[in-house]
C-alpha cells in the first residue's frame, strides 16, 4: 500500500489518494473467491468447485474486483487511519479511480480530522448558583398531586362541564365539510384542560350539559403530524354522554397511611420537603455547572466539522434505542416523525457535547493532566461492577486509550470546577 498524494483542501479535510499494487490486488482477489466459491454455479462443477479461472473466463475477470476492494480497504483503513498525522473523526467520499490487475488499485478517500482548538481563561471563572427555598405552597402543590393521582372518578348529572372534569363524548371531524380519516370517535373520555385534542377543542367544551349536541371549530396546527390536516380549519360534531368530576380524598392522616410510608400529615409534609430541597439543591448544583461549562466554551476557538457533530447524534439515537427497546424506524412510522425532525431532538445536546469534550481535552493537555494505572484499573473495576460484567469483558470492549482519555476530561473538569467563583444568589 503507497499513499500517492496527501492534500489539505479545506478545514480539518484531507484527500488521499492511495495505491495497492498488482500483488495486493491479486491476493485480495484469492480471498474474494475463496469467500465466495461456494455460492457460484458453473456448469460441469459442483456447486463450490469450480476454479478461479473458470468463473473469471465465465462472468469475467472483474467478477471478483469488488469484494477484493472491500477486503484491501478493510484491511488497511484502520492503519492508515492510526498512522495519520492528525486524529481521524470520520472517512467520507471514497472513491475506486482504478482497479485492474497490472497497475492494481487506485482510490481517492477524504480524512475528516479533530480540528485545533483554543482555550483561555478557563480558571476562575464567575458564575451564579441560584439557591432556591422551599415553600408552604411547593409542598401544598405536591399534596394535590399525591391526592390528584388516587382521586376517583363520580358521575355529576346536575350542572355543565367544567374545566377539569372528564367529559365523555361522540365526535366525528370535518374538513371542507367531508369526514377525514381517524376523525372519529364515541363516549371517548377527555379530560378537560388535559391539552390532548387541537388547541381551542377542550375550551368549547365547557358549559355543555349532558344529551346536548354541538359543533367545535378549531384550526389544525402548522406542524400537526398528518400533512393533508395542517393549518386547515375543522368542524366536529360532538354528542355530551357524561360528566365526570375527580373527587379527591380528604388530607388526613389516613390518606398519608394509605399513599406513603409516613403515619401522619406533618411527618409526610416534612418528608416532602426534604425531598424537594434535595432536589432543588442538585437542580442549583446542575444549573450552576452548565452556566460554568457556558462561560468556558465561550473561551474556546475551535471549527469543528459537522461530521462530529453528526456521529455523536448517531451515538446518542443508538443509546436512545437501546435504551427503550423502540427502533427509529418503527417510532417514526408510531408518530408520523420524519428522521430529520427525530434527529433535531438531539442536536442542541450533542453540539453542546461534542464542543464541551474539545474544550476540556485542550485543557488537559495544557494542564499536564496525567492518569496513573491505578486510576484506570479502578475505573474498569467500577465499570464492571456497573453493568455486572468481567474485569476482561470491560477490557475487551473498552480500549484503555479511551478509558484514559476519559479520565483526563474528569480531571480537566474538577480543575475548571474548583477554581471557579461562584456566587450564591437565593430566589
Amino acid at each position: 500500500m503507497e499513499i500517492v498524494s496527501k492534500n489539505n483542501t479545506a478545514v480539518n479535510t484531507y484527500a488521499l489518494e492511495i495505491k495497492f499494487g498488482a500483488d495486493e490486488l491479486e491476493t485480495a482477489i484469492n480471498a474474494a473467491y475463496n469467500r465466495q466459491k461456494s455460492k457460484i454455479s458453473v456448469p460441469g462443477f459442483r456447486k463450490g468447485k469450480a476454479p478461479r479461472k473458470i468463473i473469471e473466463s465465465k462472468f469475467g475477470e472483474s467478477v471478483f474486483y469488488e469484494d477484493a476492494v472491500d477486503i484491501l480497504y478493510k484491511q488497511n483503513i484502520d492503519k492508515l487511519v492510526e498512522d495519520f498525522e492528525k486524529e481521524v473523526v470520520d472517512i467520507q467520499n471514497s472513491e475506486i479511480t482504478e482497479v485492474n490487475k497490472e497497475n492494481g488499485v487506485t482510490l481517492k478517500t477524504e480524512f475528516i480530522t479533530k480540528p485545533d482548538v483554543e482555550i483561555s481563561d478557563y480558571k476562575g471563572l464567575k458564575v451564579k448558583k441560584t439557591v432556591k427555598t422551599v415553600t408552604d405552597e411547593d409542598i401544598s402543590k405536591e399534596l394535590d398531586n399525591m391526592r390528584e393521582r388516587v382521586a376517583r372518578l363520580v358521575s355529576v348529572e346536575d350542572r355543565a362541564v367544567r374545566n377539569g372534569d372528564t367529559a365523555v363524548i361522540d365526535f366525528e371531524g370535518f374538513v371542507d365539510g367531508v369526514a377525514f380519516e381517524n376523525g372519529k370517535g364515541e363516549k371517548f373520555p377527555l379530560e378537560i384542560g388535559s391539552n390532548t385534542f387541537i388547541p381551542g377543542f377542550e375550551e368549547q367544551v365547557i358549559g355543555k350539559n349532558i344529551g346536548e349536541e354541538f359543533d367545535v371549530n378549531v384550526t389544525f396546527p402548522e406542524d400537526y403530524q398528518e400533512e393533508t390536516l395542517k393549518g386547515k380549519p375543522a368542524v366536529f360534531k360532538c354528542k355530551l354522554h357524561e360528566i365526570k368530576s375527580k373527587e379527591m380524598p380528604e388530607l388526613n392522616d389516613d390518606f398519608v397511611k394509605d399513599v406513603s410510608e409516613k403515619d401522619t400529615v406533618d411527618e409526610l409534609k416534612a418528608d416532602i420537603r426534604e425531598r424537594l430541597e434535595k432536589k432543588n439543591a442538585e437542580d442549583s448544583e446542575n444549573e450552576a455547572d452548565a452556566a460554568l461549562m457556558e462561560a468556558m466554551l465561550a473561551n474556546m476557538k475551535a471549527q469543528i466539522p459537522q461530521a462530529m457533530f453528526e456521529r455523536h447524534i448517531d451515538d446518542r439515537i443508538r443509546e436512545w434505542s437501546a435504551r427503550t427497546r423502540i427502533s427509529v424506524q418503527d417510532y417514526l412510522k408510531y408518530t408520523g416523525m420524519t428522521a430529520v425532525q427525530f434527529r433535531a431532538n438531539f442536536e442542541e445536546s450533542s453540539n453542546r457535547q461534542v464542543r464541551m469534550r474539545l474544550a476540556l481535552e485542550k485543557i488537559a493537555e495544557l494542564e499536564n493532566l496525567e492518569v496513573a494505572q491505578e486510576e484506570v484499573d479502578k475505573e474498569v473495576a467500577d465499570l464492571a461492577e456497573q453493568y455486572k460484567v468481567d474485569v476482561e469483558k470491560v477490557k475487551e470492549l473498552i480500549p484503555e486509550k479511551t478509558i484514559i482519555s476519559d479520565l483526563k476530561i474528569e480531571k480537566a473538569l474538577d480543575l475548571v470546577k474548583n477554581s471557579a467563583e461562584i456566587e450564591e444568589v437565593t430566589e
